[in-house]
Parts: C-alpha cells; sequence; structure tokens
C-alpha cells in the first residue's frame, strides 16, 4: 500500500523552480529519506507535502488522500517535527504535548495515556513536568517527535531531525526513530543532508540536486550502482594528474572534489602502483593515497560530479538560488 504517491510534483516560485516534477512512491511502514544539500528541494517537499505550502503541478497523495483537495484530511492522518524548533519553552514536556492533544481533539483519559506512551518512547518520562527551557537540545528534538506522534498519525515527517545536535546526540535520535518506526508500524519520511543518518535509518533513499531526484533506492543498491573500488589521491596537481588517468582503459570515472581527486576502478587495490607510477612520471607529488568501498557520498559524487558538503560552505543554498533567478545557471 502506498502512503506517499507523487506525480510530477513542481514548486515554483516565481522563475524559480525549487522542486522540479518529481515522482514518489512511499509505501506503507517505511523509512524513506530524501537525501541532499540545502537548496536541494527537500524541505519544499516536506511543505507540500503536509499541506503548508501550495502546490504549483503535478498530484500528491498521503494516505490516499490529495494534499491540495482534501488538506484537512490530510493533515488529520500526518504528523510533522519542523527543521526550526517549535515547543514552547516555557511550558513543561508534559504540558506542551497536553496542549498538542487538545488541538486535535483528544479527550482528557486517551492525552493522559498518550502522553505517557510517547514520552517512553523518546525516553523523557523522568523530563515530563520539567520546564523545557531546561531541556538539552537532543531532549527538545525528542520532545517535539513525541509531540509529532501523539494524534496517532500514520505518517510522520522529520525534516532534518538531528541538524545541529552532536554525533552522540544524533545516534539517540537515530534508535528512537528506529524504534518508533517498528512499534507504531508508522510510514516515516526524513530529510537529511548526513550520508551516515540516511545510510542507517532509511530503507530507501531519493537522492535530491536543484529539484530533481537524480536517483532513488535502498542504500545498498545505491552503493552497489557505483560498480566499482573508490581511489581518493590528494595531491597540487590534480588537473595534470586527471588527464593522464582519463586516458587509462581501467578508469571508469574520474572527478575533481575537493583537494582531491577520485578515482572509480574495479580492483582498486591493484590500481594504486599504476596511479603513482603515472604520477612520478608527470612530475606530481602525490601527498596521499585512500582506497574505500562505495559509500552514499560516492553515489551523491557519481551523479552530481561534487561533494555534498561543498555545498554547506552556503548553508543556505542562496547564492546557487540567486544565480538560477538571475538565469546564470
Amino acid at each position: 500500500m502506498s502512503m506517499i504517491d507523487i506525480k510530477k510534483l513542481t514548486k515554483k516560485f516565481g522563475e524559480f523552480t525549487a522542486v522540479d516534477g518529481i515522482d514518489l512512491d512511499v509505501k506503507k511502514g517505511e523509512i524513506f529519506g530524501l537525501l541532499g544539500p540545502n537548496g536541494a528541494g527537500k524541505t519544499t517537499t516536506i511543505k507540500m507535502l503536509s499541506t503548508t505550502l501550495k502546490v504549483t503541478s503535478g498530484t500528491a497523495k498521503v494516505c490516499g488522500i490529495d494534499v491540495e483537495k482534501d488538506p484537512d484530511n490530510v493533515r488529520k492522518c500526518i504528523g510533522i517535527v519542523f527543521q526550526d524548533p517549535a515547543i514552547d519553552v516555557e511550558l513543561t514536556g508534559k504540558e506542551n504535548l497536553d496542549f498538542h492533544a487538545r488541538m486535535y481533539g483528544m479527550g482528557s483519559k486517551e492525552r493522559e495515556k498518550r502522553i505517557e506512551e510517547v514520552l517512553e518512547m523518546v525516553r523523557l518520562e523522568d523530563k515530563a513536568d520539567m520546564l523545557v527551557i531546561k531541556y538539552s537540545g537532543g531532549m527538545k528534538r525528542r520532545l517535539e517527535i513525541a509531540r509529532g506522534l501523539m494524534h496517532y498519525p500514520k505518517v510522520l515527517f522529520l525534516d532534518e531531525p538531528t541538524l545541529g545536535l552532536d554525533a552522540q546526540t544524533r545516534r539517540v535520535i537515530w534508535e528512537h526513530v528506529k524504534e518508533i518506526n517498528r512499534k507504531e508500524k508508522i510510514t516515516i519520511i526524513l530529510t537529511t543532508h548526513y550520508m551516515d543518518e540516511a545510510d542507517f535509518l532509511c530503507n530507501r533513499i531519493a537522492i535530491m540536486d536543484h529539484g530533481k531526484i537524480l536517483t532513488q533506492g535502498t542504500p545498498a543498491r545505491l552503493k552497489s550502482s557505483i560498480g566499482a573500488d573508490l581511489i581518493s589521491v590528494k595531491t597540487a596537481k590534480k588537473d595534470v594528474l586527471e588527464d593522464a588517468l582519463k586516458k587509462c582503459k581501467w578508469v571508469i570515472r574520474v572527478n575533481i572534489v575537493g583537494d582531491r581527486l577520485h578515482i572509480t576502478a574495479k580492483h582498486g587495490e591493484t590500481r594504486i602502483p599504476e596511479i603513482i607510477k603515472t604520477a612520478d612520471n608527470l612530475d606530481v607529488k602525490v601527498d596521499a593515497v585512500e582506497l574505500h568501498k562505495p559509500t552514499l557520498e560516492d553515489v551523491f559524487i557519481k551523479y552530481t560530479g561534487r561533494n555534498i558538503r561543498e555545498e554547506h560552505a552556503d548553508p543556505n543554498g542562496m547564492n546557487r538560488i540567486r544565480a538560477r533567478l538571475r538565469g546564470r545557471t
């Protein structure tokens, strides 16, 4: 059964296309990830699916309900954790959940029971009566997830659920998300630019960039699509070595990414001596060589030609958006 069904979904802001005719089909009980840099269109997609942003064209159904034709019933079947914090820090954790439940018309006994359940899910039962202003960043995020679950949604949207949190806290959030998916049998759609987060959490992933879906599938299938090992070479003369290696028959792909040359080749461990020899013949000094199996980062590089971290030098993606609006890209 499809919980999310998207066909040719598009969102434009004036002449700028934020989401460009995407298709998606998310099954019941899946954890599905939209992976991509800032400005890729992930949050805009979530906003359209959650009815907080109008669709420009195309169709989107959530729980079998059209988001444009019947937004009220879509809202009844979804929960959402926004990218920006949206809880009242002057209330306790329990009071925040109680207020949310009242908004959905839940009776007092049902509210009380559900508050206990969701606080236990996110391991905050002992902090229920503490003012949220005293919570840590990770505790606040867990409370927001609990709030999104209060009204028994069939689909939960998590927009960058661990943004700005430290590595240990992020891992705790991941475990809670997995447990919630298992216990509640709930479909979870999350956006992220963290490769490890998508790899750990998601049954399937769609990689987005410039408003388009470049590829989608299970993490294992996406990584296997690379079809070879990855060799990373650090050198000051990347261009020179790149031109030479492109002529080698055993090289599948070569890209300059940041301060390194990324070479895709089968049986990569046997090719390192040839790379060093080629560099020596060109009088190119090699500072470091690394060999690794394909990751989701490598999949992103394959489809975009750049590292996802390069996009985060411009954290709001505004330079790219302004350039596109001026028609330069």
